[in-house]
């Protein structure tokens, strides 16, 4: 499909299979609120369409497949009363739900470049499609954000702690690593996607469309080759120190273990927020035990209205973004000043005075 231009998300349908089509590839299709306005409206509609028996997300052009969300926007609403911001949260939020809800098979192609808000618009659905193009990170420790879109809820989800050791590293990983870990469903080489779609639409018209996609997804998945980071030793060395119960304790365990491997993690950490490694850590801590994805997407809503307005937040989108110094100064610069109450207000629901609490959409 070609894009078009002005239209930041191309909504088609191609007989039963809907499609959502990313086009903002001078932004590697990073989420703005006009996206997730027109995502959302589109899958309401589908949701009731009885010619609609799938949904298909993608993006255009050769690379992608999205790359986060509106960071910049983001800081300038966090530096001013926020207000923006949160707004934005509010409805990405809503849209990571419906889609974790929708009850017909979606399907994301994560083909590229596959970062915080493009995670949101994937890894919950049923169905998410690796390639040799795949890159996978939640990468916001190192801006003083913290894994949001439903990170909370499926890092924890994970293999063991490999979701704390994402979170909290930011680590970037390719098709084989995604397939390990979980984060992915099937591999299949970018140069069959053309082919691949035109035998899901196929096998969405059978009398048993689910299960006619399940066989043809089958098919076309091929083996993605060795992973590249996940090594079996590596996966025990995360699993030993990613599973304490502080971010002092997980450094701990690294300086315990004396391995390239760990000292290697040990100074990613140290470039870190401390503020979001504390946040991090308690997020996924606590959404292992929610029980309901909601839940955990309205703590997530409490903590974004926050930090966006704090000092690591600006500073990070300064020293990442903007200036490109890589130099952040964060504050409090040390995990042992990050206070339990410092994370504490953080955490908690909002005053009288404060956003409203978040409430998913009903349909």
């Amino acid at each position: 499909m070609n894009p078009v231009e002005g239209h930041v998300v191309l909504v088609s349908q191609t007989g039963p299979l809907a499609i959502l089509t990313l086009n903002r590839p001078e932004a590697l299709h990073a989420l703005n609120a006009d996206m997730v306005a027109i995502m959302t409206q589109a899958l309401l509609a589908w949701d009731k369409d009885p010619t609609v028996t799938g949904v298909l997300i993608d993006h255009a052009g050769p690379r992608g497949f999205c790359a986060g969300g509106d960071i910049k926007m983001l800081a300038e609403s966090g530096a001013t009363d926020g207000k923006q911001a949160c707004a934005f949260f509010r409805s990405e939020y809503q849209l990571n739900h419906l889609l974790a809800h929708f009850e017909k098979p979606v399907i994301a192609v994560m083909d590229g470049i596959s970062m915080g808000g493009g995670v949101g618009i994937s890894v919950h659905g049923p169905i998410r499609i690796c390639t040799e193009k795949t890159l996978f990170a939640m990468p916001e420790t190192g801006i003083g954000l913290f894994p949001d879109v439903g990170g909370g809820w499926f890092l924890p989800r994970l293999p063991g702690e490999i979701g704390m050791w994402l979170a909290l590293t930011g680590a970037r990983l390719k098709a084989a690593d995604c397939m390990l870990a979980g984060i992915t469903t099937h591999y299949v080489p970018s140069d069959v996607l053309a082919s691949l779609k035109v035998e899901i639409t196929q096998a969405l018209t059978a009398p048993e469309p689910v299960t006619a996609l399940k066989a043809c997804l089958k098919r076309n998945t091929q083996d993605p080759g060795s992973p590249q980071l996940l090594t079996p030793n590596v996966v025990d060395q995360i699993n030993q120190c990613f599973g304490a119960q502080s971010v002092e304790d997980i450094v701990s365990a690294l300086e315990a273990h004396k391995t390239p491997w760990a000292d290697q993690q040990l100074a990613i950490l140290q470039t870190k927020s401390p503020q979001t490694l504390k946040i991090a850590l308690r997020q996924l801590r606590e959404g292992r035990l929610a029980t309901d994805f909601a839940q955990a997407m309205a703590q997530e809503f409490r903590i974004g209205a926050r930090v966006v307005r704090r000092h690591d937040f600006q500073e990070g989108v300064r020293a990442v973004l903007v200036d490109k110094d890589h130099l952040p100064q964060w504050h409090p610069p040390t995990l042992a000043e990050v206070t339990s109450l410092i994370i504490d207000e953080i955490f908690a629901p909002f005053g009288v005075d404060e956003e409203q609490e978040w409430e998913p959409l009903t349909w």
